[in-house]
C-alpha cells in the first residue's frame, strides 16, 4: 500500500510557488491535500484542512482514541517539494529505487506515515488513550508558513515526528540557519579616473574574505556541540556595480550562518559587526527575512522519544546539519523528532529517488510504534 501511494504522489506535482511562475499547474499542495483527505476519508480517519495562505492549506487527518484523549502524536511530514524536470513528475522503479521528484524530500515520509496510521484505522486496534494526528504541512521548502499556522493555532502534542530522510536515524537535533545581507556603500565615478570614486565591490571582496577564511576559522575553534559540531558560514550570493566603466557604489553579499542550540539572531549578528569593526570595515549587516530557522534540540531521555529510539533500535541520540519544520514545532512547545526513510543526499537532485526497503522498515516501525501506544 505504501508503494502504491507513493507513486501516487510523486505523480502529483506540488511544487512550492515560490520556484515558479505565478499560475503554474504545477503550484501549490492544493491537488495532492484533496488527494490524501479522500484516501484517508476511505481509511476512516477524520479530515480537515486549515488555511494558511490564500490557496494553501495544511491537510490534517486525525485518528481518536477509543477513550478519552490524555496524550497527542502529531505526524508531521510537509507537502510542497522543489520543482523538477517534466520526467521527475513521473513516478518510475528500478530495482529497489523508486525515482521522482519529492519521493524522497519528502513524499516518501508522507506516504509511511500515512499508510501506517490507515493500516491502524482499519485493524480496529486503534489507541484507548492516544490520539494521532498526520499534519501534512505546506511550504516547508521556503517559509516554514505551515509548521508557524499550526503553533499559531495552539495545536499541543506529546510528540511530534517530523517526516523527512533521516536514513530511518531517529534525529533529535538540528542545526539552524540564519540568511543576512551585508550592504557596502562606496562613491560612483567615471572608469578611467578609478581614483575620484570609493568602490563598493572591493571592500566587499575583503569583508567576503575576512568571512570565508578570518570567520570561518574562528568558529572551527568554537565549542562543538555533541552532536551537530559547529557552526559554519557561507556567503553564497554577491551583487554589485553595472558596468565596467562605472566605479561601483554600491554592493551586497549574502550569508548563510548555520546555527546551534543557543545562538541567537542578535548574537550571530553582534558577533560579525565586531569582526567588521575590528577589521575596519565599512558595511552594514540586516536580516534577510527570507529565512531564519532556529536550530532544535530534544531530550533524547524523554519517554516517547526513547521509546521511538529503542523501537528503531538506536542506541544514541543522532543530530544532523540541515533545519527543518521540526524546529517551529519544537519553538512552539511540542517535542519533536526527525524520522523518515530516504537519504538527504538523493533530495533536491535531478534523479531524485528513495530505497523501496527503506520504504518499507519505516512504514512498519511506525505501525509497531502506534501499536505499543496507550
Amino acid at each position: 500500500m505504501t508503494l502504491k501511494l507513493l507513486r501516487e504522489l510523486v505523480a502529483l506535482p506540488s511544487v512550492n510557488p515560490a520556484f515558479l511562475p505565478p499560475g503554474d499547474p504545477r503550484a501549490g499542495e492544493k491537488n495532492i491535500g484533496d488527494f490524501l483527505a479522500a484516501t484517508a476519508a476511505r481509511a476512516g480517519l477524520d479530515v480537515a484542512f486549515e488555511a494558511v495562505l490564500p490557496g494553501r492549506s495544511n491537510f490534517l487527518a486525525v485518528l481518536p482514541p477509543k477513550g478519552r484523549v490524555r496524550q497527542r502524536i502529531l505526524l508531521a511530514p510537509h507537502l510542497d517539494t522543489v520543482n523538477g524536470a517534466d520526467e521527475q513528475f513521473r513516478p518510475r522503479l528500478a530495482h529497489d529505487r523508486l525515482y521522482g521528484r519529492g519521493s524522497c524530500d519528502t513524499k516518501g515520509s508522507v506516504a509511511a506515515m500515512l499508510s501506517a496510521l490507515m493500516t491502524l484505522a482499519r485493524s480496529g486496534r486503534r489507541p484507548a488513550q492516544t490520539e494521532i494526528v498526520f499534519a501534512g504541512l505546506m511550504d516547508e521548502e521556503v517559509g516554514h508558513a505551515g509548521a508557524q499556522a499550526l503553533v499559531k493555532a495552539g495545536w499541543k502534542a506529546d510528540l511530534a515526528i517530523i517526516g523527512e530522510p533521516t536514513r530511518l536515524q531517529v534525529v533529535t537535533a538540528h542545526k539552524g540557519a540564519l540568511w543576512l545581507e551585508l550592504r557596502t556603500h562606496g562613491k560612483a565615478a567615471h572608469g578611467s579616473c578609478p581614483e575620484l570614486g570609493r568602490n563598493a565591490v572591493h571592500e566587499m571582496a575583503k569583508i567576503v574574505d575576512a568571512l570565508e577564511t578570518t570567520y570561518a576559522a574562528a568558529l572551527k575553534k568554537s565549542k562543538a556541540h555533541p552532536l551537530l559540531g559547529r557552526g559554519t558560514i557561507n556567503v553564497g550570493s554577491i551583487r554589485g556595480g553595472t558596468q565596467p566603466n562605472i566605479v561601483p557604489a554600491s554592493c551586497s553579499a549574502t550569508i548563510d550562518r548555520r546555527t546551534l542550540p543557543g545562538e541567537t539572531l542578535r548574537g550571530v549578528t553582534a558577533e560579525i559587526q565586531s569582526m567588521l569593526r575590528q577589521r575596519g570595515f565599512r558595511a552594514t549587516l540586516a536580516e534577510t527575512q527570507s529565512l531564519c530557522c532556529a536550530p532544535m534540540e530534544t531530550n533524547p531521555n524523554l519517554p516517547l522519544v526513547r521509546q521511538f529510539s529503542r523501537l528503531a533500535r538506536q542506541t544514541k541520540p543522532f543530530g544532523v546539519t540541515y533545519f527543518c519544520d521540526g524546529a517551529v514545532l519544537k519553538e512552539g512547545g511540542i517535542p519533536s523528532l526527525v524520522f523518515g526513510p530516504g537519504d538527504i543526499a538523493q533530495a533536491h537532485t535531478s534523479d531524485e529517488w528513495i530505497s523501496l526497503r527503506s520504504l518499507d522498515k519505516a512504514t512498519r516501525l511506525l505501525c509497531r510504534f502506534f501499536e505499543v501506544l496507550p
